[in-house]
């Protein structure tokens, strides 16, 4: 079965981590815009130069930039049946752009799952994060800067798809395989079924 999602909700949510495994779960890549990113600063590409001095001040690379990244991983052939976007669309243009490019390649987003999370937790999640991985975009006030910026510009997003009836909201604390069995359950109301 393909199945075409989104994960959304804040920094330190446990997007990362709930992706990957429901990437296995429904057997479609798992695509990760930051997980790009970070790739591209480790390497030191031209994108990634420009997408760290973003990174580490907290804000979200242009949307030129990611557009244009996320449409190239799409049409690789993995993404035919079905995939799992984390960290994308952050932006109402964002979903503006991908609605044209599923509209392109006549197909549609199935659900968008938002992950709920306290923003206190979130914080000492990501600076746990921080001193476990050494990344310098954990800084605390890099993390609530980061929260800020995702109100401001990404929580709209669940406002335009709560209003399409594709939203599901799901409690993003808790064990990780909870939060998975939430996930997997509110998945299957919605007829996507999560092999265990």
């Amino acid at each position: 079965m393909s199945a075409r999602l989104l994960l959304i909700g804040p920094p330190g949510a446990g997007k990362g981590t709930q992706a990957v495994r429901l990437s296995a779960m429904l057997q479609v890549p798992a695509i990760s815009t930051g997980d790009i990113f970070r790739a591209n600063v480790r390497d030191e590409t031209p994108l990634g130069v420009k997408a760290k001095a973003y990174m580490d001040a907290g804000d979200n690379v242009p949307d030129s930039l990611t557009n244009d990244l996320v449409r190239d991983r799409l049409e690789q052939q993995d993404c035919a049946p079905g995939f799992l976007l984390d960290g994308y669309p952050r932006t109402l243009d964002q979903v503006a752009y991908l609605d044209s490019f599923l509209a392109e390649h006549d197909t549609a987003m199935d659900v968008v799952v938002e992950l709920v999370a306290d923003p206190d937790v979130v914080v000492e999640r990501l600076r746990k994060r921080a001193i476990d991985q050494g990344r310098s975009d954990d800084d605390e006030s890099v993390v609530r800067h980061r929260l800020e910026v995702y109100r401001e510009q990404t929580a709209p997003l669940v406002d335009v798809y709560e209003g399409r009836g594709m939203l599901v909201k799901v409690d993003g604390i808790g064990e990780i395989d909870e939060v998975t069995a939430r996930i997997a359950s509110a998945l299957a109301e919605r007829g996507v079924v999560v092999a265990g």
